[in-house]
Order: structure tokens, then C-alpha cells, then sequence
């Protein structure tokens, strides 16, 4: 039996750069953490010749090719493992919807645990592009390249996105209590809205023709670089201002990454003491991001009270291997 466990994430800056169709004309450029909440993945080996799959659903099957799971099925015909295993999944949060990249947190961690079924390592650079080469290539999903990286290697990472389609993955070399004290300024309200991503995401693939939508994401790039140059610094005071500025840009590329109903969340939060803030992942729903003073945390949740809140700290790691039965 083997367990690993993969974090999920929030994005600071940069979102939507990281899509092929805008790095490919210009180079994109994404500032995010992984979070302290978790996909885990469990495999066992089967007493049998089949193969079964639990996560909202179970499946039971005798061939890798009838899995309706696309992702678990990609997974297993890239990593060659296509008979006499059990796989389940758990997760910290809603599976789906919610912009904190579960489910590429879920290829990378599947993808990790198969490679440890057969005994085999695998860095965290090819873990990421593995994931992203059965989410983006073979399965044609509109989405980019953050999640899979930032599950992979975890930690505070600043990422860049090259024509070539490479990824370059650098540390934000600040101090620790420069991270705690952005740490400390977060709230995380879940908004209860689930929505279809691959929706969103084609509608502001469609938008970057536009040269004014385009231009929006390249001001978003550059706004990431800004990031990582003040925090680098050890300067945290404008990182309100910034989420607040990306967020209006963020809106922008596409009229349904928002709503009356989540634009009334940010409008409360802003009045209550909140210096910035943005919808997690895609838009449409999911977990909105608050940013704001510690001492004006409370009066922003009894201000947004109907809303839950999760806590979360940033995780210095990625996907990880917790246990291991050989026997």
C-alpha cells in the first residue's frame, strides 16, 4: 500500500499567463504557494486482475480502457500500470470548482503514487510535466501549467512561462516572517459556487485576440515580477493594492469570472478593513481570497458571516510519498 499526499494552492498574480495560448506569443509569469490543505491518493495492490476506483463515484472494471475517470485512466496508461489495483482518493476540500487547483493536484499525486507502485522515483520537474501533458495534450483541457508545477514542487514559488513551452521554477527569496505575515493577513471565504472551469477558461482563451484583454494579461505578468521584487525586499505594503488592481484586470478578460453576488463579497470586505483581494483559480465561484490586517479579520467575517471560512498556512512542500507497505 502507498499513500501520498499533494497540496493544493492559491495564486497571487500572474493567472491566466500560464495558458499556451498567451505564453506561446508572450512569456507569462505566475506567483503562488501551496497550501496546507491536501489530495491524498491511496493505491494497493488488488487481489485480483481488476481494477477499482474510488473518488465521488466507484468504478470496478478489467481493462484500463474502461475507466470512465479520464484522468485516472490517463494516468495509468502513461505510467503502464493497467491491471490488479485499487486506487482511492480523499480530499481536504470540494473536488471540483472551487480555485484551488485540485485537480491537478489529483494527476500529480496519482502520477506520484503509480511510479511508487512500481518502485520507481520521479523528480518533481517530470512529475509536472507529466500531469501536464496528460491534462493539457491528451485530454485538450484549456488550462495551464501553475497547478501541476506548484503541486509538484510546493512552497512559495515564482514561475515563468517561455514560448518553448518550458517552465522555470524560482524561489521568492524573502524572509520567513515576511511569509507568515502574509499568512497571517489571509482569509479564505468559500463562496458556495461550483462551476465548470474548462468554460471559463475557453472563454478567455477566445478573449486574448482581443489586443485590449491580451494587454490586461501582459499587465498581469509584469504586475508578478513587481511582486517578487517587493517581497524580496521584505515589502509587503503594496501587496494589498496589487491583488487589488490584478483582481479588476482579472475581471476584465472575461465577463463571467465574476458575479453581483461575488462582487458584493469583495465590496463587504473592502468596507470592513480589507486592503485587496481576488476569486481563487478560473472564476465563477469557489474560494475568495481576502486580504487584510489581522486586526480587521473579525470584522470582515462578522461582515461576510454567511460565508465559511478556511484557514490555511502556506506548505514549504510538494507532493510527497507518506507511506509505504511493500508487503
Amino acid at each position: 500500500m502507498i499513500i501520498v499526499k499533494t497540496p493544493l494552492r492559491i495564486s497571487f498574480m500572474g493567472g491566466g499567463s500560464d495558458i499556451p495560448q498567451f505564453y506561446k506569443k508572450s512569456p507569462g509569469a505566475t506567483l503562488s504557494t501551496a497550501i496546507d490543505k491536501y489530495v491524498y491518493i491511496c493505491v494497493n495492490k488488488k487481489f485480483d486482475h481488476h481494477i477499482r476506483i474510488s473518488y465521488s463515484e466507484t468504478e470496478i472494471v478489467d481493462n484500463v480502457k474502461k475507466i470512465k475517470h479520464s484522468r485516472a485512466k490517463a494516468c495509468m496508461q502513461l505510467t503502464g500500470v493497467d491491471k490488479g489495483i485499487e486506487i482511492v482518493t480523499i480530499a481536504d476540500i470540494p473536488s471540483r470548482g472551487t480555485g484551488l487547483g485540485s485537480s491537478s493536484s489529483f494527476t500529480v499525486g496519482l502520477l506520484k503514487a503509480l511510479y511508487a507502485y512500481k518502485g520507481q522515483t520521479i523528480s518533481e520537474e517530470q512529475l509536472a510535466n507529466e500531469a501536464c501533458e496528460i491534462e493539457i495534450q491528451r485530454l485538450k483541457e484549456p488550462i495551464g501549467k501553475q497547478d501541476q508545477f506548484i503541486a509538484s514542487y510546493g512552497g512559495f514559488k515564482f514561475m515563468r512561462y517561455s514560448p518553448t513551452g518550458k517552465v522555470l521554477v524560482d524561489y521568492v527569496m524573502c524572509d520567513q516572517n515576511t511569509i507568515k505575515k502574509i499568512e497571517d493577513s489571509i482569509l479564505l471565504f468559500y463562496t458556495g459556487i461550483t462551476r465548470s472551469t474548462n468554460i471559463l477558461l475557453r472563454k478567455q482563451i477566445k478573449g486574448y485576440k482581443e489586443k485590449q484583454k491580451f494587454s490586461n494579461t501582459k499587465k498581469l505578468v509584469e504586475m508578478a515580477f513587481e511582486l517578487k521584487k517587493q517581497l524580496e525586499k521584505n515589502n509587503i505594503s503594496s501587496l494589498g493594492e496589487m491583488l487589488h488592481e490584478s483582481w479588476l484586470l482579472k475581471k476584465s478578460l472575461n465577463d463571467e469570472i465574476s458575479n453581483n453576488g461575488i462582487d458584493q463579497i469583495y465590496e463587504l470586505a473592502r468596507k470592513n478593513g480589507a486592503l485587496g483581494g481576488k476569486l481563487l483559480g478560473a472564476g465563477g465561484g469557489g474560494f475568495f481570497m481576502v486580504y487584510a490586517p489581522p486586526v480587521k479579520h473579525e470584522k470582515i467575517k462578522n461582515a461576510l458571516k454567511k460565508y465559511p471560512v478556511m484557514p490555511i498556512r502556506f506548505e514549504p512542500e510538494g507532493s510527497k510519498v507518506l507511506f509505504i507497505n511493500k508487503n
